[in-house]
């Protein structure tokens, strides 16, 4: 779906919500890679030196200093608009989490590196359009490409993955079929986001898993069979233990060539 970014920083305008000393403003999520539809929101950041609120804002928490980020919705141009307020030095913050001098395995295979909002916001950098500053935008990509976020985003999914592969096995060996199977689910899911977060596209949400696999396209694993196993075709009810070993395996193998 094409859209007017002229018209976009326009109605930011008009409404008076691009703050002081702004640094970037960022189409960011589906609309930004062009997976949008119809009924898609607009989410948008903005990144400036000087904290931002209005009226209709809330404030988010985020693990950083200042520890909140400004939340402004509204509809227009038949879309809901949701805009992020960010600090440039709350970007330095998240930046500096995700240092190689920052970087540990065994904190990254539990997921605990990164809050979600900094996950998603550093994730979303590398695919946003700016509406404003292009300069910005490419300075702030190169540090996130020279720094540990991929390994950390690939260690993260592998321990997921790992940790559902151990529920499925103990799952299975105790007769419990149906945990196994969604444990297996799960393990199959995380397995293949540190496939694709290996080649770099982060996108957590597993809503655009299929599109992201489809973009990536990679070796050790074709679309074909992530797709036979993501929608079971090949499940059979009678005999749950059949699917269920196969996902594993294949979680087990994947795992090895995965390099963190």
């Amino acid at each position: 779906m094409e859209m007017d970014l002229g018209r976009m920083l326009e109605t930011l305008r008009d409404r008076q919500l691009i703050p002081g000393g702004c640094q970037a403003a960022l189409l960011v999520g589906s609309a930004a890679r062009g997976w949008n539809n119809k009924k898609s929101d607009f989410d948008i950041y903005l990144i400036s030196t000087e904290s931002w609120s209005g009226q209709e804002s809330i404030e988010v928490s985020v693990p950083l200093h200042p520890a909140g980020v400004q939340w402004q919705s509204f509809y227009a141009d038949s879309h809901s608009w949701d805009l992020a307020y960010w600090l440039d030095d709350q970007v330095d913050q998240m930046l500096a989490k995700v240092s190689w001098d920052k970087f540990d395995q065994v904190r990254a295979a539990s997921g605990d590196t990164l809050a979600r909002r900094e996950e998603v916001f550093l994730e979303r950098l590398t695919t946003c359009v700016p509406l404003i500053g292009e300069d910005w935008v490419a300075r702030r990509r190169a540090e996130l490409e020279a720094s540990a976020f991929r390994s950390i985003m690939v260690t993260r999914s592998l321990g997921a993955a790992h940790r559902a592969v151990e529920d499925a096995l103990g799952q299975l060996e105790d007769g419990d079929l149906h945990s196994a199977v969604l444990s297996a689910r799960i393990a199959l899911g995380h397995t293949v986001d540190a496939l694709l977060e290996e080649r770099g596209p982060y996108i957590s949400n597993p809503k655009w898993r299929a599109r992201r696999f489809l973009a990536t396209n990679p070796a050790a694993l074709s679309f074909a069979q992530y797709w036979d196993l993501e929608t079971m075709r090949d499940y059979d009810p009678d005999n749950p233990a059949k699917w269920i070993n196969r996902v594993l395996a294949l979680c087990q193998d994947l795992a090895l060539k995965i390099e963190s």
